[in-house]
Protein backbone atom coordinates (compact mmCIF):
# COMPACT_ATOMS: atom_id res chain seq x y z
CA UNK A 1 0.00 0.00 0.00
CA UNK A 2 1.21 3.43 -0.92
CA UNK A 3 0.18 6.95 1.22
CA UNK A 4 -0.23 10.49 0.25
CA UNK A 5 -2.07 13.24 1.77
CA UNK A 6 -3.23 14.12 -1.76
CA UNK A 7 -4.41 11.73 -4.92
CA UNK A 8 -4.75 13.27 -7.72
CA UNK A 9 -6.46 10.72 -10.40
CA UNK A 10 -6.28 11.83 -14.42
CA UNK A 11 -3.98 13.54 -15.68
CA UNK A 12 -5.37 15.89 -18.26
CA UNK A 13 -6.37 19.61 -17.90
CA UNK A 14 -7.61 19.83 -14.54
CA UNK A 15 -5.25 17.11 -12.72
CA UNK A 16 -1.92 18.06 -14.10
CA UNK A 17 -3.25 21.97 -13.07
CA UNK A 18 -4.27 21.08 -9.21
CA UNK A 19 -0.70 18.62 -9.34
CA UNK A 20 0.94 22.25 -10.50
CA UNK A 21 0.01 24.23 -8.34
CA UNK A 22 0.53 21.75 -5.07
CA UNK A 23 3.88 21.37 -6.08
CA UNK A 24 6.94 22.86 -4.00
CA UNK A 25 7.01 24.53 -0.80
CA UNK A 26 5.59 27.69 -0.18
CA UNK A 27 7.02 28.89 3.05
CA UNK A 28 4.40 29.55 6.24
CA UNK A 29 2.07 27.01 4.65
CA UNK A 30 1.67 23.42 4.87
CA UNK A 31 2.99 21.22 1.75
CA UNK A 32 1.48 18.42 0.84
CA UNK A 33 1.97 15.04 -0.65
CA UNK A 34 0.77 14.16 -3.47
CA UNK A 35 0.28 11.16 -6.01
CA UNK A 36 -0.46 12.41 -9.74
CA UNK A 37 -1.94 9.52 -10.79
CA UNK A 38 -2.75 9.08 -14.87
CA UNK A 39 -3.69 6.53 -17.52
CA UNK A 40 -0.75 4.84 -19.45
CA UNK A 41 -0.51 5.45 -23.14
CA UNK A 42 -3.84 4.06 -24.80
CA UNK A 43 -7.09 4.59 -24.96
CA UNK A 44 -7.89 5.95 -21.20
CA UNK A 45 -5.17 8.68 -22.04
CA UNK A 46 -7.05 12.35 -22.96
CA UNK A 47 -6.70 12.84 -26.67
CA UNK A 48 -4.66 15.84 -27.78
CA UNK A 49 -6.60 19.05 -27.52
CA UNK A 50 -6.31 22.51 -28.47
CA UNK A 51 -7.69 24.49 -24.89
CA UNK A 52 -8.85 28.79 -25.55
CA UNK A 53 -9.16 31.26 -22.73
CA UNK A 54 -9.32 34.77 -22.68
CA UNK A 55 -7.01 36.92 -19.81
CA UNK A 56 -5.28 40.03 -19.46
CA UNK A 57 -1.23 39.60 -18.42
CA UNK A 58 0.32 36.29 -18.23
CA UNK A 59 -1.07 33.13 -16.89
CA UNK A 60 0.68 30.86 -14.86
CA UNK A 61 1.34 28.80 -18.08
CA UNK A 62 1.97 31.45 -20.20
CA UNK A 63 5.26 29.30 -21.09
CA UNK A 64 2.39 26.80 -23.18
CA UNK A 65 0.60 29.34 -24.52
CA UNK A 66 1.20 28.60 -28.71
CA UNK A 67 -0.17 31.79 -29.92
CA UNK A 68 -2.60 35.04 -28.66
CA UNK A 69 -4.60 37.46 -30.70
CA UNK A 70 -5.93 41.19 -29.54
CA UNK A 71 -8.82 41.09 -31.76
CA UNK A 72 -11.94 38.64 -32.61
CA UNK A 73 -14.15 38.32 -35.42
CA UNK A 74 -17.62 37.25 -36.02
CA UNK A 75 -19.32 36.74 -38.74
CA UNK A 76 -22.87 36.56 -39.28
CA UNK A 77 -24.57 34.36 -42.02
CA UNK A 78 -24.91 36.93 -44.11
CA UNK A 79 -23.48 40.84 -44.22
CA UNK A 80 -20.26 42.40 -42.77
CA UNK A 81 -18.46 40.43 -39.63
CA UNK A 82 -18.40 42.42 -36.43
CA UNK A 83 -15.03 42.73 -35.51
CA UNK A 84 -13.28 44.12 -32.25
CA UNK A 85 -10.12 44.46 -30.26
CA UNK A 86 -10.08 42.84 -27.02
CA UNK A 87 -7.36 45.09 -25.30
CA UNK A 88 -5.73 44.25 -22.56
CA UNK A 89 -7.67 40.98 -22.86
CA UNK A 90 -5.89 38.64 -25.09
CA UNK A 91 -7.81 35.43 -26.96
CA UNK A 92 -4.93 32.61 -25.61
CA UNK A 93 -4.41 29.09 -26.99
CA UNK A 94 -2.75 26.58 -25.88
CA UNK A 95 -2.39 22.63 -27.11
CA UNK A 96 -2.07 19.62 -24.74
CA UNK A 97 1.01 18.48 -25.69
CA UNK A 98 2.69 22.08 -24.90
CA UNK A 99 0.64 22.27 -21.49
CA UNK A 100 1.79 18.30 -20.76
CA UNK A 101 5.61 19.08 -21.26
CA UNK A 102 5.75 22.33 -19.24
CA UNK A 103 3.98 20.67 -16.60
CA UNK A 104 6.31 17.83 -16.81
CA UNK A 105 9.23 19.37 -16.76
CA UNK A 106 8.09 21.52 -13.64
CA UNK A 107 7.03 18.15 -11.32
CA UNK A 108 9.86 16.70 -12.37
CA UNK A 109 12.04 18.87 -10.10
CA UNK A 110 9.01 18.54 -7.22
CA UNK A 111 10.09 17.41 -3.98
CA UNK A 112 6.47 16.70 -3.18
CA UNK A 113 4.54 15.33 -6.18
CA UNK A 114 5.20 11.96 -7.54
CA UNK A 115 3.65 10.91 -10.50
CA UNK A 116 1.95 7.75 -11.14
CA UNK A 117 1.06 5.51 -14.59
CA UNK A 118 -1.44 3.64 -13.81
CA UNK A 119 -5.27 2.62 -14.40
CA UNK A 120 -7.44 3.26 -11.40
CA UNK A 121 -10.34 0.90 -11.33
CA UNK A 122 -12.14 1.86 -7.82
CA UNK A 123 -11.97 4.99 -5.42
CA UNK A 124 -13.65 3.96 -2.19
CA UNK A 125 -14.32 6.12 0.99
CA UNK A 126 -12.26 4.80 3.70
CA UNK A 127 -12.16 5.99 7.97
CA UNK A 128 -10.70 9.18 7.48
CA UNK A 129 -9.92 9.64 3.66
CA UNK A 130 -9.77 6.79 0.68
CA UNK A 131 -8.34 4.45 -1.31
CA UNK A 132 -7.60 4.77 -4.88
CA UNK A 133 -7.10 0.41 -6.22
CA UNK A 134 -5.12 0.79 -9.44
CA UNK A 135 -3.93 -1.74 -12.00
CA UNK A 136 0.01 -1.02 -12.76
CA UNK A 137 1.10 -1.10 -16.71
CA UNK A 138 2.78 -5.00 -15.45
CA UNK A 139 -0.80 -5.96 -14.39
CA UNK A 140 -0.99 -6.05 -10.99
CA UNK A 141 -2.87 -4.40 -8.84
CA UNK A 142 -1.87 -1.94 -5.66
CA UNK A 143 -3.80 0.49 -3.45
CA UNK A 144 -3.09 4.18 -2.71
CA UNK A 145 -4.44 5.55 0.36
CA UNK A 146 -4.92 9.92 0.98
CA UNK A 147 -6.70 12.21 3.03
CA UNK A 148 -8.04 13.22 0.17
CA UNK A 149 -8.79 12.29 -3.46
CA UNK A 150 -9.86 14.27 -6.75
CA UNK A 151 -11.06 12.66 -9.53
CA UNK A 152 -10.71 14.65 -12.96
CA UNK A 153 -11.68 11.59 -15.34
CA UNK A 154 -14.42 12.13 -17.68
CA UNK A 155 -17.93 10.90 -16.11
CA UNK A 156 -19.35 7.27 -17.49
CA UNK A 157 -22.34 8.78 -17.98
CA UNK A 158 -23.98 12.71 -17.65
CA UNK A 159 -26.03 13.79 -14.80
CA UNK A 160 -30.36 13.68 -15.62
CA UNK A 161 -30.97 17.04 -17.15
CA UNK A 162 -33.72 19.53 -18.53
CA UNK A 163 -31.53 20.18 -21.63
CA UNK A 164 -28.30 18.04 -23.06
CA UNK A 165 -26.63 18.95 -26.54
CA UNK A 166 -23.37 18.35 -27.29
CA UNK A 167 -20.77 20.64 -28.83
CA UNK A 168 -18.93 18.89 -31.37
CA UNK A 169 -16.47 20.11 -33.43
CA UNK A 170 -13.53 18.49 -35.81
CA UNK A 171 -10.37 21.06 -36.96
CA UNK A 172 -7.47 20.75 -39.11
CA UNK A 173 -4.69 21.99 -38.71
CA UNK A 174 -3.76 23.65 -41.81
CA UNK A 175 -0.61 25.07 -44.30
CA UNK A 176 -1.42 27.36 -46.84
CA UNK A 177 0.04 27.64 -50.33
CA UNK A 178 -0.76 31.37 -50.63
CA UNK A 179 -1.07 34.02 -47.39
CA UNK A 180 -4.41 32.95 -46.44
CA UNK A 181 -5.02 34.38 -42.75
CA UNK A 182 -4.63 37.67 -40.82
CA UNK A 183 -2.80 36.59 -38.40
CA UNK A 184 -3.66 39.33 -35.71
CA UNK A 185 -7.29 38.08 -35.22
CA UNK A 186 -8.92 35.03 -34.10
CA UNK A 187 -12.46 34.20 -35.97
CA UNK A 188 -14.91 33.00 -32.98
CA UNK A 189 -17.78 32.28 -34.93
CA UNK A 190 -18.75 31.98 -39.14
CA UNK A 191 -21.95 31.67 -39.76
CA UNK A 192 -21.64 30.48 -43.01
CA UNK A 193 -22.05 27.38 -42.86
CA UNK A 194 -24.78 25.02 -43.45
CA UNK A 195 -27.18 24.91 -40.73
CA UNK A 196 -28.06 21.69 -38.68
CA UNK A 197 -31.85 20.95 -38.69
CA UNK A 198 -31.49 21.13 -35.35
CA UNK A 199 -29.20 23.45 -34.04
CA UNK A 200 -26.70 25.28 -35.14
CA UNK A 201 -23.09 25.06 -36.59
CA UNK A 202 -20.09 27.82 -37.06
CA UNK A 203 -16.37 28.01 -38.48
CA UNK A 204 -13.70 29.14 -36.23
CA UNK A 205 -10.13 29.96 -37.36
CA UNK A 206 -7.13 30.82 -35.01
CA UNK A 207 -4.36 31.93 -37.26
CA UNK A 208 -0.64 31.31 -36.15
CA UNK A 209 0.92 32.63 -39.08
CA UNK A 210 -0.54 33.85 -42.52
CA UNK A 211 -0.18 30.53 -43.49
CA UNK A 212 -0.75 28.65 -40.77
CA UNK A 213 -4.23 28.16 -38.48
CA UNK A 214 -6.37 25.76 -37.07
CA UNK A 215 -9.49 25.70 -39.12
CA UNK A 216 -12.36 24.06 -37.18
CA UNK A 217 -15.84 23.34 -37.75
CA UNK A 218 -18.28 23.50 -34.63
CA UNK A 219 -22.14 21.96 -34.13
CA UNK A 220 -24.21 22.92 -30.91
CA UNK A 221 -27.06 19.48 -31.28
CA UNK A 222 -28.10 16.62 -29.88
CA UNK A 223 -25.61 14.10 -31.88
CA UNK A 224 -22.11 14.07 -33.04
CA UNK A 225 -21.39 12.91 -36.74
CA UNK A 226 -20.04 10.93 -38.58
CA UNK A 227 -16.09 10.82 -39.55
CA UNK A 228 -17.24 11.46 -43.04
CA UNK A 229 -19.85 13.75 -42.17
CA UNK A 230 -17.02 15.86 -40.26
CA UNK A 231 -14.54 16.05 -43.09
CA UNK A 232 -16.98 17.13 -45.27
CA UNK A 233 -18.03 19.81 -43.04
CA UNK A 234 -14.58 21.63 -42.65
CA UNK A 235 -13.22 20.76 -46.45
CA UNK A 236 -16.58 22.77 -47.32
CA UNK A 237 -16.09 25.81 -44.95
CA UNK A 238 -12.33 25.52 -46.06
CA UNK A 239 -12.56 25.57 -49.75
CA UNK A 240 -16.03 26.67 -50.11
CA UNK A 241 -16.37 29.79 -47.38
CA UNK A 242 -12.65 30.79 -46.44
CA UNK A 243 -11.19 29.74 -50.24
CA UNK A 244 -7.86 28.60 -49.12
CA UNK A 245 -6.94 27.19 -51.84
CA UNK A 246 -4.07 24.85 -51.87
CA UNK A 247 -3.88 23.21 -48.31
CA UNK A 248 -1.59 21.06 -46.72
CA UNK A 249 -3.39 19.67 -43.40
CA UNK A 250 -1.18 18.67 -40.99
CA UNK A 251 -2.70 17.55 -38.15
CA UNK A 252 -6.33 17.04 -36.92
CA UNK A 253 -8.27 17.37 -33.90
CA UNK A 254 -11.89 15.80 -32.50
CA UNK A 255 -13.91 16.48 -29.52
CA UNK A 256 -17.16 16.40 -28.03
CA UNK A 257 -18.34 18.65 -25.35
CA UNK A 258 -21.47 18.13 -23.14
CA UNK A 259 -23.45 21.36 -23.16
CA UNK A 260 -26.51 20.42 -20.00
CA UNK A 261 -28.22 22.29 -17.56
CA UNK A 262 -27.83 19.26 -15.44
CA UNK A 263 -25.86 20.12 -12.00
CA UNK A 264 -22.34 18.11 -11.93
CA UNK A 265 -21.32 17.04 -8.93
CA UNK A 266 -18.33 18.21 -7.00
CA UNK A 267 -18.16 15.76 -4.08
CA UNK A 268 -19.04 12.29 -3.89
CA UNK A 269 -17.52 11.48 -0.78
CA UNK A 270 -17.00 12.56 2.39
CA UNK A 271 -13.34 13.02 0.80
CA UNK A 272 -13.30 12.47 -2.71
CA UNK A 273 -14.36 15.31 -4.89
CA UNK A 274 -14.82 15.57 -8.21
CA UNK A 275 -12.36 18.59 -10.41
CA UNK A 276 -12.74 19.97 -14.00
CA UNK A 277 -15.38 18.83 -16.34
CA UNK A 278 -16.40 16.19 -14.61
CA UNK A 279 -16.86 18.66 -11.57
CA UNK A 280 -18.80 21.48 -13.45
CA UNK A 281 -15.69 23.25 -14.82
CA UNK A 282 -17.76 23.68 -18.54
CA UNK A 283 -19.78 26.86 -19.27
CA UNK A 284 -22.77 25.59 -20.66
CA UNK A 285 -23.48 27.67 -22.95
CA UNK A 286 -20.29 27.85 -24.47
CA UNK A 287 -18.05 24.28 -23.93
CA UNK A 288 -14.88 26.69 -22.35
CA UNK A 289 -13.67 24.72 -19.52
CA UNK A 290 -10.19 25.90 -19.15
CA UNK A 291 -10.76 29.16 -17.55
CA UNK A 292 -13.37 27.12 -15.08
CA UNK A 293 -11.08 24.33 -14.27
CA UNK A 294 -8.06 27.32 -12.99
CA UNK A 295 -10.71 28.96 -10.80
CA UNK A 296 -11.49 25.36 -9.09
CA UNK A 297 -7.74 24.46 -9.07
CA UNK A 298 -6.74 27.80 -7.60
CA UNK A 299 -8.96 27.27 -4.94
CA UNK A 300 -8.44 23.73 -3.94
CA UNK A 301 -4.58 24.17 -3.80
CA UNK A 302 -4.97 26.99 -1.54
CA UNK A 303 -7.52 25.42 0.63
CA UNK A 304 -4.64 22.32 1.16
CA UNK A 305 -1.82 24.78 2.15
CA UNK A 306 -4.19 26.25 4.42
CA UNK A 307 -5.59 23.31 6.16
CA UNK A 308 -9.20 24.01 5.11
CA UNK A 309 -12.04 21.69 3.88
CA UNK A 310 -10.97 21.53 -0.20
CA UNK A 311 -14.20 21.48 -1.50
CA UNK A 312 -14.13 22.90 -5.35
CA UNK A 313 -16.02 25.81 -5.37
CA UNK A 314 -18.73 26.02 -8.63
CA UNK A 315 -16.61 27.08 -11.37
CA UNK A 316 -20.17 29.36 -12.18
CA UNK A 317 -22.13 31.12 -10.39
CA UNK A 318 -25.95 30.13 -9.75
CA UNK A 319 -26.84 33.04 -12.04
CA UNK A 320 -24.45 31.96 -14.81
CA UNK A 321 -26.04 28.51 -14.73
CA UNK A 322 -29.35 29.93 -14.37
CA UNK A 323 -28.89 31.96 -17.69
CA UNK A 324 -27.48 29.57 -19.79
CA UNK A 325 -30.71 26.94 -18.63
CA UNK A 326 -32.96 29.39 -20.31
CA UNK A 327 -30.53 29.51 -23.67
CA UNK A 328 -30.18 25.80 -23.76
CA UNK A 329 -34.05 25.41 -23.54
CA UNK A 330 -34.54 27.82 -26.36
CA UNK A 331 -31.86 26.65 -28.47
CA UNK A 332 -33.21 23.11 -28.13
CA UNK A 333 -36.93 23.90 -29.00
CA UNK A 334 -35.67 26.09 -31.78
CA UNK A 335 -37.35 28.87 -30.45
CA UNK A 336 -34.85 31.19 -31.51
CA UNK A 337 -32.16 30.85 -34.06
CA UNK A 338 -29.07 30.22 -32.99
CA UNK A 339 -26.75 32.12 -35.36
CA UNK A 340 -28.98 35.32 -35.37
CA UNK A 341 -28.24 35.50 -31.85
CA UNK A 342 -25.09 35.38 -31.33
CA UNK A 343 -24.88 37.24 -34.52
CA UNK A 344 -27.14 40.37 -32.70
CA UNK A 345 -25.48 39.67 -29.68
CA UNK A 346 -22.03 40.62 -30.97
CA UNK A 347 -23.26 43.32 -32.93
CA UNK A 348 -25.06 45.53 -30.47
CA UNK A 349 -23.11 44.30 -26.99
CA UNK A 350 -19.48 45.66 -26.92
CA UNK A 351 -17.19 42.60 -27.36
CA UNK A 352 -15.23 43.33 -24.12
CA UNK A 353 -18.91 43.23 -22.17
CA UNK A 354 -19.87 39.91 -23.63
CA UNK A 355 -16.46 38.35 -22.67
CA UNK A 356 -17.16 39.42 -19.18
CA UNK A 357 -20.23 38.11 -19.22
CA UNK A 358 -19.34 34.89 -20.58
CA UNK A 359 -16.82 34.58 -17.44
CA UNK A 360 -19.65 35.81 -15.33
CA UNK A 361 -17.74 38.56 -13.95
CA UNK A 362 -20.85 41.27 -15.02
CA UNK A 363 -23.15 42.79 -12.83
CA UNK A 364 -26.81 41.96 -12.71
CA UNK A 365 -27.85 45.38 -14.36
CA UNK A 366 -25.51 44.61 -17.64
CA UNK A 367 -26.87 40.65 -17.54
CA UNK A 368 -30.43 42.57 -18.17
CA UNK A 369 -29.07 44.46 -20.53
CA UNK A 370 -27.48 41.68 -22.45
CA UNK A 371 -30.84 39.50 -22.08
CA UNK A 372 -32.73 42.43 -24.02
CA UNK A 373 -31.21 42.31 -26.97
CA UNK A 374 -31.90 38.50 -27.40
CA UNK A 375 -35.16 37.53 -28.59
CA UNK A 376 -36.89 38.26 -25.21
CA UNK A 377 -40.47 36.80 -26.07
CA UNK A 378 -38.96 33.71 -26.70
CA UNK A 379 -36.32 33.11 -23.94
CA UNK A 380 -39.21 34.36 -21.47
CA UNK A 381 -40.85 31.89 -22.39
CA UNK A 382 -38.49 29.06 -22.16
CA UNK A 383 -37.50 30.77 -19.00
CA UNK A 384 -41.05 30.11 -17.37
CA UNK A 385 -41.39 26.23 -18.67
CA UNK A 386 -37.50 25.59 -17.04
CA UNK A 387 -39.38 24.66 -13.55
CA UNK A 388 -41.76 22.59 -14.80
CA UNK A 389 -39.47 19.78 -17.15
CA UNK A 390 -38.72 16.83 -15.88
CA UNK A 391 -34.68 15.78 -15.02
CA UNK A 392 -33.99 13.22 -18.26
CA UNK A 393 -31.20 10.92 -18.87
CA UNK A 394 -28.70 11.23 -21.92
CA UNK A 395 -28.21 8.44 -24.08
CA UNK A 396 -24.50 9.55 -25.43
CA UNK A 397 -23.45 11.16 -28.49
Amino acid sequence: MQEADVAVVGAGAAGLSLAHRLSGHVPGVCTPSVVLVGAPPGPLRPPRRTWCFWESGRSRFEAAVAADWRCLRVHPPSGQPVTADISPLRYKMIRSADFEELVARDLEHSPNVRRLEAVVETVEEIVGGARVVFRTADGETDVLRARWVFDSRPLESLPAARTTLLQHFHGWFVRTARPAFDRTTAQLMDFRTPQPAHGLSFGYVLPTSHHEALVEYTEFSPTALTRSGYEAAVRHYAEDVLRLGDTDVVATETGVIPMTDGRMPRQVGDCVFRIGAAGGATRPSTGYTFAGLQRQTRYVASALRRGRHPLPPPAHSARSRAMDAVLLRALDSGRVDGPELFSRLFERVPMKRLLRFLDGRTRLVEDLSIGCRTPVRPMLRSAVELPGLPLRPFDGP
